[in-house]
């Protein structure tokens, strides 16, 4: 079996801190970039940020959307990012937010996940509506080529927060997804931090939600133009500060398209991140 991912995000901590850097290229970010809003232009955004982000970060998060849209070149374009990231050391998370049921989820783990994908990530985000008992496919294949789920449970969004929080803060949607996360973990991962995380959304703070005793690592999105900070994250996961991956990109893509302002920018908020989400000694 595959190293996990939670050593190889420990190892990363290690190095670089816990920033994701989001690779988000919209439109009107190409456009205010002056490269275009085009796949030559989508082409020449990922040298640039690739380019500021090795050496500065360990780990990378790219909008699968952003890439799509350019249709087969911005899939290639995306293929590229992924393989040179990995080549360079970084982990990618790769923000797709996949799920469905059956052959159609075998399909989705079978494009990402394992050394066999087409385009191999170390992440991938999943949304849990169908269910998690129905993601057999991602959870097997996750779980034996040492990658990491993370599935939507409190999103950043506020639109979110009307199906995440039904039935009360102590059976509430998002409180049985990370319970579920937490039974999963411990029969794959006993004992230790599971190959099944969840998305947690820094921008809400209450109700709290028992995030340590799912053994996971989160994802926390939202940092920046979202409206979180690094006080925001820190407070949420107060009891688990080593498991967290916050993630911003509009908040450091503003500063592109020089490259050494990305490099300043990236730098200073992972410097900031390791500070205030230290690592564990024991």
């Amino acid at each position: 079996m595959a190293d996990s991912f939670a050593s190889r995000f420990d190892a990363v901590c290690g190095a670089y801190g816990p920033l994701a850097w989001g690779f988000d290229p919209s439109g009107a970010l190409l456009q205010r970039w002056g490269l275009g809003d085009t796949a030559d232009g989508l082409d020449r955004f990922v040298d640039v940020v690739l380019e500021a982000a090795v050496g500065t970060v360990g780990i990378i998060k790219p909008q699968a959307a952003f890439y799509e849209r350019h249709g087969w070149q911005g899939m290639r374009t995306l293929d590229r990012l992924v393989a040179q990231a990995r080549s360079a050391g970084m982990l990618v998370v790769l923000d797709a937010k996949r799920g469905d049921v059956g052959s159609t989820n075998q399909a989705y783990a079978e494009a990402y996940l394992g050394p066999s994908a087409p385009i191999q990530v170390d992440a991938l985000t999943v949304h849990p509506y169908l269910g998690l008992a129905a993601m057999g496919a991602f959870v097997e294949r996750a779980h034996a080529a040492g990658s990491c789920l993370l599935v939507v449970t409190r999103s950043s969004n506020p639109e979110g927060r009307p199906l995440q929080s039904a039935g009360g803060p102590a059976h509430s949607v998002e409180a049985m997804v990370l319970q579920e996360i937490g039974a999963l973990n411990a029969t794959l991962a006993p004992g230790a931090l599971g190959p099944i995380g969840a998305v947690i959304g820094p921008t809400h703070l209450q109700p709290c939600l028992d995030l340590r005793a799912a053994n996971a690592i989160f994802l926390a999105p939202g940092v920046g133009a979202q409206g979180a900070g690094p006080d925001e994250v820190a407070e949420v996961f107060s009891d688990c500060p080593d498991r967290v991956i916050p993630s911003a990109s509009r908040l450091l893509l503003d500063d592109g398209p020089d490259v050494g302002r990305l490099r300043d920018a990236g730098a200073a908020l992972a410097a900031i991140f390791r500070e205030r989400l230290p690592r564990s000694t024991t």
